[in-house]
């Protein structure tokens, strides 16, 4: 328990700016290593297979995947804020329902978003315009993403608890462990293998799947409050409605952006393939901005949630005004850099 204790004193008490840096940075790098994932199938897609596998990966693809990783990490962070919550307050009984029906959400959640992946793909490629020789390659990509859904969901609950208790680090560290499991293996399945848009795919779901099983393995194996026992798994119907309550709201506002990307995309994709590769590379690098944005979203999440848990408001608005100000030097940085160096 030194670890979580410790953890806890870093967010209530001592300094906000210090703390929240703290938290920020290891979740900034976790989501940088996230953002890898799609970004390294496009770049081992693009320069050993052609511009038609890039545009599969990316562009329509990229897109709606946008739309379940945001879901995942909304749901995710409603978990976040309602255990920071119990945990802060000493309520031990809430964390473990909360922590048990956030697994069971992830289960369920993972294998509705796989479904409706198999059978949406093709229809949702083709209402947006993607052109007619992408779409092979596109739906393939999706089919195959699909079966890693319900690790994909599982990791993100996971870390999402650890985070709630102050653990940024071990979900960096495993989220590391899988991307470098995914770059080799894009490599391994496609200059080695020749599978093409197959290949990057299928690195990409047996990486998500490293990621679940060491983030489940350390729960499982906890001996902290947040310790997940499989007999516990169910949906707690007051610990469920809180983190959903959270959750969804968190999961639309992201999907809002994502939303109005699939309308841009599907005006690009009439283009045809070459603006839709040109679409997928300026994508990655707009992501960046999102990333490290998104990454601050979660520490203030996080730390506000600890804190009004202890019924410490004075530094929950302290956060929330040390983390405005974060964000407005991010943006004006961010886009300094990009204005500069675009090119």
């Amino acid at each position: 328990m030194s670890k979580s204790v410790s953890a806890e004193n870093q967010i209530t008490e001592g300094s906000i700016v210090g703390a929240l840096l703290a938290f920020f940075f290891p979740i900034l790098l976790g989501t940088f290593f996230q953002q890898l994932y799609n970004t390294a199938d496009a770049v081992v897609v693009g320069n050993f297979v052609g511009t038609i596998a890039l545009a599969a990966v990316g562009g329509s693809t990229s897109t709606l995947i946008s739309l379940f990783v945001n879901l995942f990490v909304g749901i995710a962070s409603g978990t976040t804020v309602i255990i920071a919550q119990c945990y802060g307050a000493r309520d031990f009984d809430g964390v473990r329902k909360a922590v048990h029906s956030s697994i069971a959400i992830g289960v369920v959640g993972g294998l509705i978003s796989m479904v409706i992946t198999f059978v949406g793909a093709v229809p949702a490629l083709v209402a947006m315009d993607t052109p007619a020789n992408v779409v092979p390659d596109s739906a393939l990509y999706l089919h195959i993403y699909a079966i890693g859904m319900v690790p994909s969901f599982l990791y993100n609950i996971g870390s999402g608890i650890l985070r709630a208790i102050g653990d940024t680090k071990r979900p960096l560290y495993f989220l590391i462990i899988a991307c470098l499991t995914n770059i080799v293996l894009d490599l391994l399945f496609v200059v080695g293998f020749g599978w093409g848009v197959m290949g990057v795919a299928t690195a990409t779901v047996i990486s998500q799947i490293v990621s679940c099983v060491l983030t489940m393995l350390l729960l499982l194996r906890s001996t902290t409050v947040v310790s997940v026992h499989p007999q516990e798994i169910r949906f707690t119907p007051f610990a469920t409605r809180r983190v959903l309550r959270v959750g969804v709201p968190a999961a639309l506002q992201s999907n809002m952006y994502t939303i109005a990307n699939i309308i841009i995309q599907a005006v690009i994709n009439s283009f045809g393939t070459n603006a839709v590769a040109a679409w997928t590379a300026y994508g990655k690098i707009d992501g960046l901005f999102w990333m490290i944005m998104g990454a601050l979203g979660i520490s203030v999440t996080t730390f506000v949630g600890q804190n009004f848990g202890a019924q410490k408001y004075d530094r929950v608005r302290g956060s929330v005004r040390v983390g405005l100000g974060m964000g407005l030097a991010i943006a004006l940085a961010c886009s300094g850099v990009i204005l500069a160096f675009g090119s």
